[in-house]
């Protein structure tokens, strides 16, 4: 769950494509925060995107072009501005250890 594939340019067009619920390509990817069956988060060239669903898998990862093709069921996906990222980070740490 812990990857993390560092992508080399951060100046890539961004967008998503899915098929079925069951095929996603995601273009624009910079990073790719964490990933699991579950879930993804990818840092993208317009904001954090989260996918979640079932038995999510990468399929192929571009890390010259910024693609990223995932299969598996996708339930939904989410867009977060990087500064909410961090704060609902810090939120949630400060509320832990209260």
């Amino acid at each position: 769950m812990d990857k993390v594939k560092e992508m080399e340019s951060s100046s890539f067009n961004h967008g998503i494509s899915i098929a079925e619920r069951k095929n996603v390509l995601v273009t624009g990817v910079k990073k790719i925060e964490s990933f699991d069956k579950e879930e993804f988060l990818m840092d993208t060239t317009l904001g954090f995107l989260t996918i979640k669903g079932n038995g999510l898998e990468i399929i192929k990862l571009d890390t010259y072009q910024g693609n990223v093709t995932i299969k598996g069921t996708v339930d939904s996906i989410n867009y977060t501005a990087g500064d909410n990222k961090k704060k609902s980070e810090e939120s949630f740490l400060s509320k832990l250890f209260k």
